[in-house]
């Protein structure tokens, strides 16, 4: 046989019972849905910033980092609503690597789904429960939904998954704000079709069950750059980049219209340090125009305790195993920065 089925993992509803989340988590994560809600919809003029580091590896850290940053929302809560990331899952190019928490809640030990779908979910909890910021993280595997489906605010379909059907209607099913990336050709096409697909009802296969959806009228658009033909990184957070989206946005019956500019991956050709610039710039821009300045309603930073990245095995507390974060101090400065030019 191809597959060798080692054992059943526990179903959702399992994992939920067995770790629920208390009444005054879910009043938490309720208000935070209405904050994000609100900046997508245009109803509020707060700015995003979703922020945190590449992969969430170890959960004392993140959940140190998480503390830092509840006390920077209480400073610029009148300007902003910090997300963080805590990304549980790390799609791999070609396969090989650390796949995230979840896959391997021990990055020097075997895969353990079981214990690593624990780990996320009592992770996230801490997050809401500890420090009332409810995380964002990325769909990789659409079927674990059911196991976040009450802890998140806010999803990202990754620039390699937002083609595929599957997550394109799973998306169409979730009730929080869900970023669609560009993918990795930088095509504004195929992320708009993407985000079509997730605002509109689908009726398909999910989980051993046939289901409807009623639509995701919070999808939209994540700018993250991309990768041309001979292999180098394209950005596309320019001001002429945005004022086409807006354009290509008003061809197609798409509500809310909005995009978050993710700093990194091909926008700073993974160069962590330019995500400062970048920011910078995206907020410079939406003071030159009304129409920019109502599309762009925030920013994606890869951020982590301290700077840089590690391989596996150094054991830097708070340092990324994954792509290259800023630290700490420089990112408190950039979330100060951003509330100044909004």
């Amino acid at each position: 046989m191809s597959f060798q089925y080692l054992k059943k993992l526990p179903t959702p509803a399992d994992i939920r019972a067995r770790y629920p989340l208390s009444p005054r988590g879910r009043e938490v994560k309720q208000a935070r849905d209405a904050a994000i809600t609100g900046v997508i919809t245009g109803r509020s003029d707060k700015f995003l910033v979703i922020i945190g580091p590449c992969s969430a590896d170890n959960e004392d850290a993140v959940c140190e980092y998480v503390g830092r940053l509840a006390r920077v929302q209480e400073k610029v809560a009148d300007k902003l609503v910090l997300v963080p990331r805590i990304y549980t899952y790390k799609p791999r190019t070609n396969g090989d690597g650390y796949k995230g928490i979840a896959y391997q809640p021990n990055p020097e030990q075997r895969p353990d789904l079981e214990t690593g779908l624990i780990t996320v979910r009592r992770m996230l909890m801490r997050a809401i429960e500890e420090f009332g910021l409810s995380p964002a993280d990325e769909m990789l595997y659409p079927e674990n939904w059911g196991y976040v489906e009450d802890l998140l605010s806010y999803v990202a379909i990754g620039a390699r998954s937002v083609e595929d059907q599957h997550h394109r209607q799973t998306a169409s099913g979730f009730d929080v704000a869900t970023g669609m990336k560009n993918p990795t050709s930088g095509d504004f096409s195929v992320m708009l079709n993407s985000i079509y697909a997730a605002q509109h009802p689908q009726h398909y296969a999910y989980a051993g069950s046939e289901v409807e959806t009623s639509g995701n009228p919070l999808a939209h658009a994540i700018l993250r750059g991309g990768v041309n033909q001979r292999g180098v990184s394209q950005p596309n957070y320019h001001y002429e980049d945005i004022m086409r989206l807006l354009e290509l946005y008003g061809k197609m019956d798409l509500k809310n219209q909005a995009v978050i500019v993710d700093a990194n991956h091909s926008n700073s050709d993974k160069q962590y340090k330019e995500q400062v610039r970048i920011v910078k710039e995206v907020m410079h821009n939406r003071q030159l125009s009304p129409d920019l300045r109502k599309l762009v309603k925030g920013v994606m930073v890869e951020s982590y305790l301290q700077p840089g990245r590690q391989d596996i095995g150094e054991h830097i507390y708070g340092k990324s195993i994954t792509d290259p974060c800023l630290g700490w101090e420089e990112s408190e400065r950039l979330i100060y920065t951003i509330a100044e030019m909004c």
